[in-house]
């Protein structure tokens, strides 16, 4: 008798990466000549960066490099939430960024279906913020993740506890 093999279908974002991109972002930021005398910032606050620069334009540009180095570190940027820009003090503007931790219900949802229509007997289950996804073989798993990794998710997924 076989044993069933799993995984779990999870959307997380690494702090410390983002931690070290805010850092390396903000040595840009300082030794950019357009950026001389500007007051431009980018700054951590649990789970919410906030991007503070002297105009939209330049709110723009700090949010471009920020990408980049979150790229380069490879966290998702899907999992960035833009809020609105709003003004802030001194004649600045600010915008705050969400950083999406887990899979909301929607996409939840939304990945169960797709599961579904693999056609694959395996059983997914909605745990939380993660989707455990349970089979009689490691092959069809290997297709699930196929057929997830193939999905336009407005999320980025991570496949984890692989056995």
């Amino acid at each position: 008798m076989s044993k069933e093999s799993s995984f779990d279908i999870v959307s997380k974002v690494d702090l410390a990466e983002v931690t070290n991109a805010i850092h390396t972002a903000l040595k840009e930021i300082e030794t950019r000549f357009d950026f001389k005398g500007s007051k431009s910032s980018i700054s951590l606050e649990k789970e919410e960066i906030v991007l503070i620069s002297d105009d939209e334009f330049k709110l723009g540009q700090v949010k471009d490099i920020l990408i980049g180095k979150l790229v380069k570190r490879n966290v998702p940027v899907k999992n960035l939430e833009y809020g609105k820009m709003e003004p802030a003090a001194g004649g600045t503007v600010r915008q705050r960024v969400k950083l999406v931790q887990g899979i909301d219900k929607d996409n939840a949802k939304k990945i169960a279906s797709i599961i579904k229509e693999t056609g694959v007997k395996v059983k997914s289950q909605i745990q939380d913020d993660q989707v455990r996804v349970v089979g009689k073989s490691k092959d069809e798993l290997q297709l699930v993740i196929a057929a997830i990794r193939k999905a336009d998710l407005p999320i980025e997924v991570q496949f984890i506890n692989y056995r």
